[in-house]
């Protein structure tokens, strides 16, 4: 059995969709130009889509803290380097894919590792200082 603090875990899935939707609204005007879609209908906010994204959220929060559970990291500082560690491997080198293979404009493939990184962040300084 895996020791993982689930107050942790929902405070930490809480703040990174807070943090994460504060950084949309920030460059949403920038992805929308990207995109060549209207600001306004990216912008206004779907319920199920909400949902989701918490549910996504709450999916990388667990992993998250499942991974620095069996590697034994109690504090900060380990925390703070798996999350560069998967941020680096995961969400950059897919999105870098997505800029190499399919043409998506580095732009906006750094608005969303911007996201990712800050995201991951969040939950580490969460999941490291509530163990």
């Amino acid at each position: 059995m895996i020791d993982v603090n689930y107050w942790a875990v929902v405070v930490a899935t809480v703040v990174a969709f807070v943090v994460s939707s504060v950084w949309y609204v920030v460059f949403g005007g920038l992805r929308a130009k990207l995109l060549g879609a209207d600001t306004a209908e990216m912008t206004r906010p779907v319920p199920w889509k909400m949902l989701v994204e918490i549910l996504r959220s709450l999916v990388v929060v667990a992993v998250f803290a499942g991974f620095a559970a069996k590697l034994g990291i109690t504090a900060l500082p380990g925390a703070l380097l798996l999350a560069g560690s998967l941020w680096i491997a995961f969400p950059t080198v897919i999105l870098s894919g997505s800029v190499l293979w399919e043409n998506v404009p580095m732009k906006l493939a750094a608005i969303h590792v911007g996201d990712w990184l800050v995201k991951l962040l969040v939950i580490a300084v969460v999941i490291g200082l509530w163990h």
